[in-house]
């Protein structure tokens, strides 16, 4: 029988690294352990906003958070100890091929965490590099077969950037390669993916404006069995009527079971409080009303 997880899925994904630690902060690798402190307390609030978002109304039972052992290791611990649904980011975070964040070692610290989804980020274009993508998918299936073996949930985002050739033909226009190449090359890359042994229960899917798109991922996701598999939409940093707008045209389609919006949740919030715009209660009822914002649209949507 195959895995999967078809119950609501609303996810508050705030695992960024690299990226936030450079654009929000100005920090770069190597921290000082005073900005590693900072970067910390800074997820932190945006756990606080999550939590409010909970006692507000949104049901524990499908809202769930998204963090990295590197900033979040005290939220992991406390929102497991709340029976919190938690997913663990396990990539190596600001490269371009997928490896594990901790290398050989990665069961051990799935195990501390005991996570609901440990979750990877993977950059996969099936007409991109050939033997990247084999070594990616050899390394994804080693995870695969121990989160099925061990009863973990497996989340998978799919990010497929474009390849210069397919750029090329669509004139260098992002929005059209995002609108008539890039659904196609997922489908591909989920099959791929798929046929070389690597079985999420969660595909975490990129932003699609047309219906008929996310109803070819949702089949493909599901296909040959695998009919409890489930699909979120992510946020991609995007602004809120372009949000919106994912989130309502996935939440119609069957087996788009919710989101997983982060950076459109909570970085303006986070740039305030950086430079005193706003205080941390003022942050925390921001990303709180934004999260049940997302909450709301998806559910009227799906009804």
């Amino acid at each position: 029988m195959m895995g999967g997880y078809d119950k609501r899925l609303y996810i508050l994904p705030f695992d960024h690294r690299h990226s936030y630690g450079s654009e929000v902060f100005g920090y770069h690798e190597p921290m000082t352990p005073d900005q590693i402190d900072d970067i910390a307390q800074s997820k932190a609030v945006i756990y606080g906003g999550f939590k409010a978002a909970i006692a507000a109304g949104v049901p524990a039972e499908k809202a769930g958070l998204l963090v990295d052992e590197e900033f979040g290791t005290a939220i992991l611990e406390e929102a497991r100890a709340h029976g919190f649904i938690t997913c663990l980011s396990t990539e190596k975070s600001g490269q371009h091929d997928f490896d594990f964040e901790y290398g050989p070692a990665f069961k051990e610290h799935i195990e501390k965490f005991n996570p609901t989804f440990a979750k990877v980020l993977v950059r996969y274009n099936p007409q991109g590099d050939a033997a990247l993508n084999a070594v990616q998918a050899q390394r994804l299936k080693a995870l695969s077969d121990y989160l099925a073996q061990s009863k973990r949930h497996f989340m998978f985002e799919l990010l497929v950037p474009a390849e210069k050739s397919q750029l090329q033909q669509v004139v260098g226009d992002v929005h059209a390669y995002d609108l008539k190449l890039r659904p196609g090359l997922m489908k591909q890359a989920i099959e791929e993916l798929q046929n070389r042994g690597v079985e999420p229960d969660v595909w975490k899917i990129e932003g699609l404006d047309r219906s008929e798109d996310c109803k070819t991922i949702a089949a493909t996701a599901r296909r040959n069995g695998r009919d409890k598999v489930g699909c979120i939409i992510l946020g991609r940093g995007e602004n809120e009527e372009k949000v919106i707008q994912w989130l309502t045209t996935a939440a119609r389609v069957q087996g788009f079971i919710g989101f997983a919006v982060g950076r459109s949740s909570f970085l303006q919030s986070i740039v305030d409080l950086r430079s005193g715009k706003i205080n941390r209660g003022e942050a925390v009822e921001q990303i709180k009303r934004k999260f049940m914002e997302w909450v709301g649209v998806f559910e009227r949507a799906a009804t």
